[in-house]
Formats: structure tokens, sequence, C-alpha cells
């Protein structure tokens, strides 16, 4: 079998393993926070802030073009100016925190995407602490949170109210699979909120 090939056994064996239950737990809290009209926050580091960024795009425009009411979505890893200054003055640890204080409310969602959910530490100390200290923000202040992670879920598989825990232990599957997900996600998204069609199990 060729690497080629090898790798994309595995990330076939990958999505079959996935928790289908925790796939349509994340999809109803995102659904009723559309119903709603709450807002949705989308948080990552690194490659998982790329994913943040890109699912908020599909909730904006591909899940919102048919809607009988928009999805509203905000990545808040885009501005770099802000990022940079919350960096500069309170440190990479309090870059969501601190923006989730400007712009949460009560019953809105975040989703907080990592690939180890914020266990593991390297030469910068614990990882995606960052992420946890949002997460408890939102929980804290009557909100909902949707986790995206991997290798064996981390801090964020019971922190969340949702959590889909890609089962790999490679960096490169799990931020792969990653966008697999959003893009289910988004599909299923926007068939439900579409003018027309059939209200949704959900």
């Amino acid at each position: 079998m060729s690497r080629t090939d090898g790798y994309l056994v595995e990330v076939s064996e990958i999505a079959s393993k996935l928790d289908r239950a925790a796939i349509d737990k994340a999809i109803r809290l995102l659904f009723e926070a559309w119903k709603s009209d709450q807002q949705i926050f989308l948080i990552g580091n690194g490659g998982s802030a790329s994913t943040a960024t890109h699912f908020a795009c599909d909730l904006n425009k591909w899940c919102s073009d048919d809607a009988e009411r928009r999805f509203r979505a905000h990545s808040l890893v885009d501005n770099i100016p802000l990022v940079s200054a919350l960096t500069n003055d309170n440190g990479w640890g309090e870059i969501y925190y601190e923006q989730l204080r400007n712009f949460f409310r009560k019953g809105d969602v975040l989703v907080a995407i990592s690939v180890h959910g914020g266990s593991g530490s390297d030469k910068a100390g614990l990882w995606s602490q960052n992420l946890l200290k949002a997460v408890k923000y939102a929980k804290e202040n009557g909100g909902r949170v949707v986790g995206l992670s991997g290798f064996d879920g981390g801090v964020l598989k019971t922190a969340a109210d949702a959590c889909i825990v890609v089962p790999a232990e490679s960096t490169p599957h799990v931020e792969g699979m990653h966008l697999v997900l959003t893009h289910l996600m988004a599909e299923q998204l926007r068939g439900m909120v579409s003018k027309g069609r059939k209200p949704s199990r959900y």
C-alpha cells in the first residue's frame, strides 16, 4: 500500500469512528442559536484558527444564502490589531476572554476548536489555555459551548456542552477532520434554515 493510500485509509477509519450523537448535538445547539437569533463566536489557535474563520464564513454566507433569517457568526481570531493589542497588554491567554467580555450575551454560543482540547504543553507552556478561559466565561455567562477536539478530547471534552472528538493522535488528521465536520454541519444547517424546507427533527 502506498503512503497516499495509507493516509486515505486512515481518514476513512477515523470518520467511521466519529460519535454521531455528538455531531447531532452540536448541530442542534447551532440550530437553536439561529432560531433564537443568538450570536455564534468561534475561536482556535494555529490551524484551528483558520478553521474558526472558515466556519464563520460558511455560517454567514453558505448557510444563510436562502435562510429565513441569517446566522450571526463571528471569528474572534480575525481582528489582528485587536488580538495583537490584547496580547501585548494582557497576554496571549486573554485574547478570547477579553473579546467575549465586549460581545457575548446570555444565550450565545461559543465554538472552541482545539487539536488537543487544552491538554498537553510545549515550550510556551500549557496548550490552548486562552480557549479554556473563554469557554469558562461563556458557560458562566449563560452561554452554550460547542467543542471540536482530537486525541483524547482534553479538558474541552467535558467542559463543552457538545464536543466532537476526532479519534486520532495525528494533528494533520485531527485538523483535516475538523474541516470535514464544519462542512458537514454547515451543509446540514443550510438545509435546516432554508426557506420552504420542512421543519427539522432538531
